[in-house]
């Protein structure tokens, strides 16, 4: 996973704010990456709707211009 990859939302882990299971299934853009627990690594995404949240790399799937 790259800054500028296209990623979709397939699975979200424990948090679930309705914020974030609306955003299950959309596709978004990689802006940023971030340390989440001093072990693992979050990744920044934006929506178009111009909202971003950080999502585990396995919450996400690759998707194809």
């Amino acid at each position: 996973m790259e800054i500028g990859q296209k990623v979709k939302v397939y699975r979200l882990r424990d948090r679930v704010s309705p914020v974030l299971v609306n955003k299950l299934g959309q596709i978004g853009t990689i802006k940023d990456f971030r340390m989440t627990d001093g072990s693992g690594v979050g990744v920044v995404v934006q929506f178009d709707d111009k909202s971003t949240t950080w999502f585990f790399e396995d919450e996400l799937k690759s998707v194809e211009n």
